[in-house]
C-alpha cells in the first residue's frame, strides 16, 4: 500500500509564500518523477512542475520563475516552494509521483489526495 499525503495549504494574501510537502510512505522501492499539478475550481488540473530522481526540473511555463520545486530522497518527499502568490494561483495542488514497489516492477503512478491553497485578502 503506499500513500501519499500533502500538506501546507492554507490561505495567504496575495504576495505571500507557501511550502508544501508531500510525503509517500508504504511499500516503496524507489520513486523516479515527482510532480506538483493543480485544478482551480471549474478548470481541468494542469501540471505545475516536474523533478526527476536525480533533481533535474521542468515547470509550466506560468510559474514564470515563483515556484521551486525540490525533493529529499532519503524521506521520500516533494516540496513546492510558491512565491509572490496570486489570487489565480487559487487551486487544489495534487502531488504525483512514478515509483516502484519492488524491483523489477512497472513503474506506476501514485497520486494524493491534495491540499488546498487559497490566495486571497
Amino acid at each position: 500500500q503506499v500513500q501519499l499525503v500533502e500538506s501546507g495549504g492554507g490561505l495567504v494574501q496575495p504576495g505571500g509564500s507557501l511550502r508544501l510537502s508531500c510525503a509517500a510512505s508504504g511499500t516503496i522501492f524507489s520513486i523516479s518523477a515527482m510532480r506538483w499539478y493543480r485544478q482551480a475550481p471549474g478548470k481541468q488540473r494542469e501540471l505545475v512542475a516536474t523533478i526527476t530522481s536525480d533533481g533535474g526540473t521542468n515547470y509550466a511555463d506560468f510559474v514564470k520563475g515563483r515556484f521551486t520545486i525540490s525533493r529529499d530522497n532519503a524521506k521520500n518527499t516533494v516540496y513546492l516552494q510558491i512565491n509572490s502568490l496570486k489570487p489565480e494561483d487559487t487551486a487544489v495542488y495534487y502531488c504525483n509521483a512514478d515509483l516502484r514497489i519492488r524491483m523489477n516492477y512497472m513503474l506506476q503512478q501514485y497520486w494524493g489526495q491534495g491540499t488546498q491553497v487559497t490566495v486571497s485578502s
